[in-house]
């Protein structure tokens, strides 16, 4: 009897637990017919070198062939193709897919749901979000609804459809893993985070939540094999929708910039400036005649607040100022001297193609100036340096570091740094950079200014 009443309360709760699950079915009947495929073609090119005859390069014994076997020498023409996946953002044939897809392509066909097929052209596409608007020569299309990224909870479920390895309108859940990440070269997007499998042929198909709503455009994968390892990433759609406006209205996207160089902020950095919590983007250049420099931005300053919003960290001002419109007069809230100040700063625009400056070369020229010093405790040989050596490095003073070791090393200084301040206070001399380090209590953290190859980047330096 006993394991009869057990028995019934385990199958009550594998009841209960079915009934939490999500039945995804009705989503995908509904707003399934709205994504499509995107596969183009580029033009043949001819490619130099020899060439083996009636045998595919993807063929097993292709390399056995080319290895041993007789070539014949001449030009190989080869076709390219690609495979991704996209949705209509209107019944009017405008697609939503990701640049890559469709970059360097010479056709572009779009599959529909209902197998229809339809050549598309190209609105524009942006590289720095990794969005494409595309247009097809359709009417009356089904289209999707377009969600709140910012509603979105960590935890939720989420679906994808897409064409994975060419598998067309294939459908993959998961949860929303984390918001706002930041990757490596992608300081544009904030992205949303999931579990849910994404393969190539997915990239620029649409993320759904429960009610339907597109919230993202799934992008990339972070894999060590090429396939689906657990970590996908999307573009929240307010982002994506922003981009295709600006492209289907101006052809391009223009973005804002005040012209700083900014690192993050560390607990060590915090502690040094006096900051409450290490959060906030630390300018560590400002460009002469630059929108920042016009408004009073200084080295040294921490950007705590943009236009109202709270910057709590680098790259969340790179996005900030990225998305605002040139022209816009905005205020800094800006952590100096352990206090805050504001300022007023006129956005400018960011070149659509920004070349960078030919910045001074890193190290000294010349020999070391023959008085040299060693900073036993932090592990630095410095030295003074000449004045053509300043003029050279266009500085007005510094020291120059000749070696590092030990804690200097540990916290990332190099040979040929030059130390142009400590704790905001300007580096004239060996001697005096000894005094200032003299100064400061053992345990604590001191911020270093370095001039590093032609830029400028704070390191932060414990006591020890």
């Amino acid at each position: 009897m006993r394991s009869l009443c057990l028995a019934a309360l385990l199958f009550v709760c594998s009841l209960g637990a079915r009934a939490q699950l999500p039945d995804f079915t009705e989503l995908v009947e509904k707003y399934g017919p709205a994504v499509v495929n995107v596969s183009t073609t580029s033009a043949p090119r001819a490619r130099a070198g020899p060439r083996l005859p009636n045998v595919p390069e993807d063929d097993p014994f292709y390399e056995f062939f080319r290895r041993f076997m007789p070539q014949i020498p001449g030009p190989r023409e080869f076709e390219s193709q690609s495979l991704g996946s996209g949705f209509i953002i209107s019944a009017d044939g405008y697609v939503l897919t990701n640049a890559h897809v469709v970059e360097a392509a010479d056709e572009i066909t779009v599959k529909l749901n209902d197998k229809r097929e339809f050549k598309a052209k190209v609105i524009g596409s942006d590289r720095k979000t990794d969005i494409a608007l595309l247009k097809i020569d359709a009417t009356g299309l089904p289209a999707v609804q377009i969600g709140d990224p910012s509603k979105v909870k960590v935890g939720e479920w989420v679906i994808a459809i897409g064409s994975p390895f060419g598998f067309e309108s294939t459908v993959t859940a998961g949860i929303v893993s984390a918001k706002g990440r930041s990757l490596p070269q992608e300081n544009f997007v904030p992205f949303i985070q999931t579990d849910v499998a994404v393969n190539p042929g997915n990239s620029g198909g649409p993320l759904f939540n429960l009610r339907g709503e597109v919230i993202g455009v799934n992008s990339q994968i972070y894999s060590r094999t090429g396939g689906f390892m657990g970590l996908s990433f999307a573009i929240p759609i307010d982002v994506a929708m922003d981009i295709q406006q600006q492209l289907r209205t101006a052809g391009k996207v223009t973005r804002g910039r005040i012209g700083v160089g900014i690192q993050p902020v560390t607990k060590e950095m915090a502690e040094s400036f006096g900051l409450p919590k290490a959060a906030g983007a630390l300018v560590n250049a400002v460009e002469p005649g630059s929108p920042a420099e016009k408004g009073g931005v200084q080295v040294s300053d921490v950007i705590v607040r943009f236009d109202g919003k709270p910057v709590n960290s680098a790259d969340d001002l790179v996005r900030f100022v990225g998305n605002t419109k040139p022209g816009s007069r905005i205020q800094l809230q800006v952590w100096r001297a352990k206090t805050t100040r504001d300022l007023t700063v006129t956005v400018g625009e960011m070149p659509d193609d920004r070349s960078a400056s030919r910045a001074p070369r890193r190290g000294a020229p010349g020999k070391p100036a023959p008085d040299t010093a060693v900073v036993s405790k932090l592990g630095m040989t410095l030295s003074d340096l000449r004045e053509e050596q300043l003029k050279e490095l266009k500085l007005t003073s510094g020291v120059l570091v000749e070696e590092a070791t030990g804690t200097a090393a540990r916290a990332g200084i190099r040979r040929g740094d030059v130390i142009i301040a400590i704790n905001n206070q300007s580096v004239k001399s060996v001697d005096q950079f000894a005094q200032l380090i003299g100064q400061i209590d053992k345990g604590r953290s001191v911020a270093l200014l370095v001039r590093r190859a032609g830029g400028s980047i704070y390191v932060p330096l414990r006591i020890e």
